[in-house]
Order: structure tokens, then C-alpha cells, then sequence
């Protein structure tokens, strides 16, 4: 039950922030669809869903990228470059 609060919060505001037009917000979609993850994860673990499982790897590496574009390098050479 706990892990279904947290995939529709953090799940929901994750989506809602990607599409906000200040670029302050948007930066922290990923960091909230990241956190996310590891209630997706025990959740597919738990119903045997191995498809869904896999699926988690995938929307990992995608949080991740967004973490990377958003955060490390905007950091370094800063916004859209």
C-alpha cells in the first residue's frame, strides 16, 4: 500500500514538473521520478511481474539521464548547452 502512495505521488509530480515552463521546476522531475524507482522496483518484485520489472531498469536509466542533463551538466556549462 505504502509503495502505490509513493509510485502515484512521487510518479505524478514527476510527469507535472516535466511539463512546467520554468526551467527550475523541470529540473526536478527527475530527481522525484528517480525516487520513485525503488518503490517500482519491490512492487514488480513482489507481484512476480518480470516484464514490469525490466520496464523499472529502462525508466531508471531515463530518470538518470534527465538527472544528468538537468543537474551535472547544466552545472557545468550551463542551461541548453
Amino acid at each position: 500500500m505504502i509503495e502505490q502512495l509513493a509510485i502515484a505521488g512521487l510518479g505524478v509530480s514527476a510527469i507535472w514538473l516535466s511539463q512546467c515552463a520554468q526551467a527550475a521546476a523541470r529540473r526536478w522531475a527527475p530527481v522525484l521520478g528517480l525516487a520513485g524507482q525503488p518503490f517500482w522496483f519491490y512492487a514488480a518484485f513482489q507481484a512476480q511481474q518480470w516484464g514490469i520489472l525490466v520496464l523499472c531498469g529502462f525508466y531508471t536509466l531515463a530518470w538518470a539521464k534527465g538527472i544528468h542533463t538537468h543537474w551535472f551538466k547544466e552545472a557545468m556549462h550551463g542551461p541548453g548547452k
